[in-house]
């Protein structure tokens, strides 16, 4: 059975997978900010070729051809993180014109890999390892050449003639999952015991911190695929600011992110239509720092009373409330105080079924009064898993 699963290739994970939408290198912070909202994807995958007809042509340029790469992804967290620096609120019409490469993580390469269909599974499970969050893959299309060619060059899907499609961390565990079996006795043993629970490189601010000091963490949890962990004054976990969550918000919530403390920004994206007295905290702290350029690109966009609308057109990709209790809410949009919790004696199948329910891509690993033990991330379970593969096979 091991041997069975490592010699199947990447693109029987691709099955009923959608083409990725696309966005040029040379695209600006605004194009995609418009490209998510009009897309309804919560992440859009960079092209580095400038023109999509040059490696769509008939007859491409050799050069043009081969170097046609995805060389990245964006996100609204991305658009939020970047809007929320000091110097992009004082003018945000300048900010949305700088081109959509500041939003890439350049000082961490390798976070999107490509990868040919016919790599086998332990391929991909290494790549992954190794640092990269999306594995581009070409998709098998039923479609002639001549029909794929015939499509308009404004087809954001078509790169190189064909269609690609990206697997992410959760596409291989739920892929395992299936057969959890061929694993055992690892996966009903517990997290502790595996050695996976990472207690040392988790991203925690306070309740009452400024939520501009979790900005360089927000941005660092989402390269690692976590959240930040907001903690009281005793270390006991009370919520998280996720990626997730933010990517559900308004880029508009920057300016949130700008003014409010860390618990306030949790209260402020719990909630579809932000309560009244938060909207105009933000609005009068936007005053007070002299941000009117910020207030009136808030206004312009989407009025004051919807700083923080969620949308929920897409199921792409990416618990504790605040009384102390573990919410049970199915997949979904979650808001923050839904924070997905195990325990040390967790086993490590109760914490995938539980991360891929709720789509998340990190438990959160607490003791029974709430203390904050570490987290554990798909990429942990995927290393205990990979192990138990090769010594088995």
């Amino acid at each position: 059975m091991a041997v069975s699963i490592l010699s199947h290739e990447v693109s029987d994970l691709c099955l009923g997978k959608p083409a990725l939408s696309s966005l040029s290198a040379s695209a600006t912070v605004g194009d995609a900010l418009s490209a998510l909202k009009r897309s309804g994807d919560l992440f859009l995958s960079v092209w580095s070729c400038d023109r999509l007809h040059h490696c769509n042509s008939p007859r491409p340029d050799r050069v043009d051809f081969e170097g046609c790469k995805c060389v990245g992804k964006v996100c609204l967290v991305d658009v939020i993180c970047f809007l929320s620096g000091e110097d992009n609120l004082k003018n945000p019409g300048r900010a949305l014109q700088e081109p959509v490469s500041v939003l890439l993580n350049s000082k961490v390469p390798g976070l999107v890999r490509h990868l040919e269909p016919h790599a086998n599974l332990l391929d991909a499970i290494d790549v992954i390892l190794g640092g990269a969050q999306n594995l581009v893959i070409p998709l098998h299309n039923p479609f002639t050449r001549k029909k794929l060619l015939s499509k308009s060059a404004a087809n954001s899907t078509l790169h190189n003639n064909r269609e690609y499609c990206w697997l992410a961390q959760e596409d291989i565990i739920r892929y395992l999952l299936n057969s959890i079996g061929v694993f055992s006795p690892t996966p009903n043993h517990t997290i502790e015991s595996l050695d996976i629970i990472d207690s040392e490189s988790f991203f925690t601010v306070h309740y009452d911190d400024p939520a501009s000091s979790a900005l360089p963490l927000i941005s660092q949890s989402l390269i690692k695929q976590t959240s930040v962990a907001i903690l009281d004054t005793d270390g006991k976990l009370i919520g998280e600011i996720s990626p997730f969550t933010l990517n559900f918000c308004d880029a508009t919530v920057a300016a949130a992110i700008a003014t409010l403390s860390a618990g306030e920004l949790m209260a402020y994206i719990d909630f579809r239509d932000p309560p009244e007295d938060l909207l105009r905290l933000v609005k009068d702290r936007l005053e007070e720092r002299n941000l009117g350029p910020a207030l009136d690109l808030i206004e312009e966009e989407s009025g004051i009373s919807s700083l923080s609308s969620y949308s929920s057109s897409s199921d792409e990709e990416f618990g504790m409330g605040r009384s102390g209790g573990i919410a049970g809410n199915s997949a979904g949009v979650r808001s923050t105080a839904q924070t997905i919790v195990c325990y040390p004696w967790s086993s490590l199948v109760a914490v995938m079924i539980q991360a891929l329910s709720h789509r998340v891509s990190c438990t959160w690993v607490i003791e029974e009064d709430g203390t904050l033990v570490g987290v554990v991330t798909f990429a942990g379970m995927i290393k205990v898993l990979r192990e138990r593969l090769k010594s088995t096979a």
